[in-house]
């Protein structure tokens, strides 16, 4: 009986009706959205990198050495020589290396030099490796690969020829035009700051400088052996990943690489400068947090206030249940059935919204920001979440549900002068 009365009610105010429920449902987009994209940043940041213990480049901040040599953030302070990064990597302890060289650029993408170890030890997500979806590694001075979403946004292939821009400027003046590219592959996609990256070797990134000594090409013209791979001596790196054998030695490590004597280098851990940057941006995150809040309240309100205002509209409704048999219990749990059945429906139709916003935003997510947003079932967080928003909606109604409940039926009979 109830149940049918609440629906003749909602039937009866469906325009006022409607707009509480879409003010609840656009509250449960924002604020479910809202939680996805914040977890999804952080899962995309913590999961960028796996398996590296150190990462060592020249002396400066350690934020900005994790930014530039995993995320393509920024710049370099300086380069390190090839002797130092040598000499750390014959140390015993280390088990593997991963040498970077960046500076240069193509159409506002980090062409990001290495050797063969990127693609064989490189890992994320847990222990996710570098694939490739077609073509071969790079494997002379001018080959490259390309990352997934590189590739996607100038629909190149494999076997078309680029050209990389000198400096980090997407609108760079100058080019390395007399040293094109060939392209020999594209990875497969990571949802990481992998997908936005130009590989190249090492070889190649000190081939492209040839004759670049004062910062413009000289225009000399430059012996073509000059530019076999195995005539190409690499002279300074920007930075270099490290493996080591054993765990306990990483604090050790990184302390003697802190006081290396010959050169002022220093070395970071990885998840460690990940949570300090996290800590560093958490006032963002909380932010949105509350915003989220603050708008998830204002729509509960709109019930509240919705009902409310309409109990005097509705005082003469609420006499003739009275008068047909209906007790004051009844009354009361009709205007809380309704608040629960607006709320609901807010609710339902607000994970549904959530879902078909995530499928249109989640690929520029993931191009522009390497957010990764998976489409999946409600987490038991966001349960808690809605059941939450469901008792507070269902709440909301008690207030005007306890005003119709103290009504008299004389009051609501009487007419008002």
């Amino acid at each position: 009986m109830i149940n049918f009365l609440t629906y003749k009610s909602i039937k009866n105010r469906k325009f006022t009706s409607f707009l509480c429920v879409l003010s609840i449902a656009l509250s449960v987009t924002l604020f479910l959205g809202i939680e996805r994209i914040r977890n999804g940043a952080r899962d995309g940041f913590t999961n960028t990198i796996s398996k590296t213990d150190l990462i060592v480049g020249a002396k400066g901040g350690s934020l900005q050495l994790l930014l530039y040599t995993v995320f393509h953030i920024g710049g370099a302070v300086n380069n390190i020589k090839m002797t130092t990064y040598n000499d750390i990597k014959s140390n015993p302890q280390v088990e593997w290396t991963i040498p970077i060289s960046l500076g240069d650029a193509y159409r506002g993408f980090r062409v990001v030099a290495t050797d063969e170890n990127f693609y064989k030890h490189y890992r994320f997500r847990g222990d996710q490796e570098v694939k490739m979806q077609e073509g071969v590694l790079p494997a002379d001075t001018f080959d490259v690969v390309l990352g997934s979403e590189v590739a996607k946004k100038f629909k190149h292939k494999v076997g078309d020829p680029i050209v990389i821009s000198h400096g980090l400027s997407s609108e760079a003046v100058l080019s390395h035009d007399n040293t094109p590219f060939k392209i020999v592959g594209i990875m497969a996609p990571t949802q990481t700051p992998i997908d936005t990256g130009v590989y190249i070797t090492l070889q190649g990134m000190e081939a492209i400088h040839f004759g670049w000594e004062t910062g413009v090409p000289s225009g000399e013209a430059i012996n073509p052996d000059r530019f076999k791979k195995e005539n190409i001596e690499i002279t300074q790196l920007t930075s270099f990943m490290v493996k080591l054998k054993s765990r306990i030695a990483v604090l050790r490590m990184r302390r003697n690489i802190d006081m290396y004597p010959n050169e002022p280098v220093m070395a970071i851990i990885p998840a460690l400068s990940l949570q300090e940057m996290w800590e560093t941006i958490g006032y963002v995150e909380q932010i949105l947090f509350l915003v989220s809040l603050c708008v998830l309240l204002v729509g509960v309100m709109s019930i509240l206030i919705s009902l409310y205002t309409s109990i005097n509209e509705r005082r003469r409704e609420m006499a003739i249940l009275r008068s047909l048999g209906a007790s004051s219990r009844h009354v009361f749990f009709l205007l809380l059935y309704e608040s629960s059945f607006l709320v609901l429906m807010g609710c339902i139709f607000g994970v549904a919204s959530m879902y078909g916003l995530l499928y249109f935003v989640r690929p520029w997510l993931e191009s522009n920001f390497s957010v990764y947003l998976p489409i999946e079932p409600l987490s038991k967080t966001e349960w808690y979440y809605l059941a939450g928003i469901f008792v507070v909606g269902t709440l909301a109604g008690l207030i005007p549900a306890i005003k119709a409940y103290l009504n008299s039926l004389q009051d609501g009979l009487t007419i008002k002068i």
